[in-house]
């Protein structure tokens, strides 16, 4: 008599108990997606913030430059080093001290008086995302042991790290319009803090059972790699690239590389594996990962910029302008998985490739002084629409053509590849742009007649944001002659910017047509489960 009551209520407790984890999981899942948006958002949302930043701190160029790249760059360069800590340590751990150090960094860019300290500020923000990123994808294998559960799990992951990357500019643009661009910073503490407070109370603690010793080596070479190369380009647009001191560091870069590639094909627990690039298909997605992140950023940057400077869009203009933008990158990836699913990735990566090198093309042709919603809006949107259908097949294909206990790695071989094109487009074309900026306005300012004396400070005054505010503080008490000449190098300096523009929008159309072509010879043709 007393097993049959106890036969009979077990299923039931079992089931009980079964609804109570699913549950939990769920609400787990829901952090680590809180986690991923916030991390993703800080690589763009940034952008809607340049002018306003620029204005009060009176940044250049450079300055702009590392306050966008200097949390792509610590982010890239931490990013398989921590997911190596978080499976050795504890995933939940190093994600709670992720964003911790996120905060921290966010507080640090919301009080910040001077370019420094917001570059400073910055970085430590790269450095906590880097630790909290890597573990929101390992740990879904472990919420979601069953694979088709675990399936949906990673589109869900693949999607909102897309919809972050749009939402940015608005979020950050409507945020500057209510208050200012430290409302930016202050609304990552407060989100981060809610995202910490729900991790540490849902996720549960989870390592690798085999401990292995992380690849320090192969980390400190990874990290001077990037931080030399990244450095001296940044700094060779004042110093000059053929300084000393500038080549010196392109050739520490040079030999740093080198070291890297030799300790990570010896080393027992490489931070990189080396060998998963055998696979055309992964390799193809990561050379597309970096391109895609390179050319996203000649619009997240650079257009942004452009807009607010010398198409003098205010915040919420701004919010609308990337409005578009915003609901191609969504709607594209929302339908873009079951077309991956179908037909595989050789095609809708191809595809979002080429869209996406016609909506910049677009955008290159229509943007000019006067442009808005109207002129750029739409092609803004074209070019949305091909990055959102980008986002999914380039993570999908990482992660189903490496064997599934490698999951983790992949994803972060593809995301550190991500934020190196953003470094990269932010590095690279920075420098084309505020090299064109000075070297075309010193040509036009000498053909208007402006004497050698005067020209050096009007660069400056250009570089750093503040020639509106001495053009608006002259134009009452000049005459009729001086204003015609001040009009004459406002527009010089327009006209520069966007020559400078025109380059880095061209290069980055050309970058995703090379990818198109990578994404047809190397995609996969059919669909594929994850291998196991």
């Amino acid at each position: 008599m007393v097993e049959g009551p106890l036969t009979t209520t077990a299923p039931g407790g079992r089931l009980a108990t079964s609804r109570l984890a699913r549950i939990s999981n769920n609400f787990g899942f829901i952090a680590l997606l809180s986690i991923l948006f916030l991390t993703f958002l800080d690589n763009t949302i940034i952008s809607a913030v340049l002018a306003n930043v620029q204005a009060e701190l009176h940044s250049g160029i450079a300055q702009l430059q590392w306050i966008v790249g200097g949390y792509a760059l610590a982010f890239a360069s931490l990013m398989l080093m921590c997911g190596s800590l978080g499976d050795n340590f504890g995933r939940k751990k190093i994600i709670l001290v992720g964003v911790a150090i996120f905060c921290a960094g966010s507080v640090v860019c919301a009080i910040a008086t001077s370019s420094s300290e917001l570059v400073i500020g910055r970085v430590v923000m790269g450095v906590g995302a880097a630790s909290s990123e890597p573990g929101t994808l390992s740990m879904i294998r472990h919420i979601y042991p069953d694979q088709r559960l675990r399936a949906r799990a990673l589109g869900a992951w693949a999607a909102v790290s897309g919809l972050a990357l749009a939402m940015g500019p608005v979020i950050g643009a409507t945020l500057v319009g209510i208050w200012s661009w430290r409302a930016v910073f202050w609304f990552n503490l407060l989100f981060g803090g809610l995202a910490f407070f729900c991790a540490a109370i849902t996720l549960t603690e989870s390592s690798d059972p085999t401990k292995t010793r992380p690849d320090f080596a192969g980390f400190a070479l990874g990290a001077t790699m990037l931080g030399t190369a990244t450095f001296a380009t940044i700094a060779g647009e004042t110093a000059g690239y053929l300084a000393g001191w500038v080549i010196s560091l392109y050739v520490i870069s040079g030999v740093a590389l080198v070291a890297f590639l030799a300790v990570e094909r010896r080393v027992a627990n490489p931070m990189l594996n080396l060998d998963f690039f055998r696979n055309r298909a992964f390799a193809g997605s990561t050379f597309v990962a970096f391109a895609s992140y390179f050319s996203i950023f000649s619009i997240f940057f650079f257009v942004a910029l452009y807009l607010e400077v010398v198409a003098s869009v205010g915040a919420y203009d701004l919010a609308l302008d990337f409005l578009p933008l915003l609901a191609g990158m969504v709607l594209a990836s929302i339908f873009t998985g079951r077309w991956v699913g179908r037909v595989g990735s050789r095609v809708p990566m191809m595809s979002g490739c080429l869209v996406a090198a016609a909506g910049v093309a677009l955008t290159d042709v229509f943007i000019g002084p006067g442009a808005g919603l109207t002129t750029v809006g739409w092609t803004m949107g074209i070019a949305g629409i091909g990055f959102g259908i980008l986002v999914v097949p380039v993570t999908s294909t990482a992660l189903t053509n490496i064997p599934a206990a490698n999951s983790g790695v992949a994803a972060s071989t593809t995301n550190t590849s991500r934020e190196l094109g953003a470094v990269a487009g932010v590095a690279i074309l920075g420098s084309i742009v505020n090299g064109q900026l000075t070297v075309n306005l010193m040509r036009q300012l000498a053909a208007i007649g402006i004497p050698t004396a005067f020209r050096s400070q009007i660069i400056a005054a250009v570089t750093t944001g503040s020639i509106n505010a001495q053009e608006k503080g002259l134009s009452g008490k000049t005459s009729r002659a001086v204003q015609i000449i001040i009009n004459k190098v406002v527009k010089a300096a327009y006209d520069a910017f966007g020559h400078g523009l025109d380059i880095a929008l061209s290069i980055s159309i050309v970058l995703l047509m090379v990818s198109a072509m990578v994404a047809y010879t190397t995609g996969t043709r059919e669909a594929r489960t994850s291998m196991d």
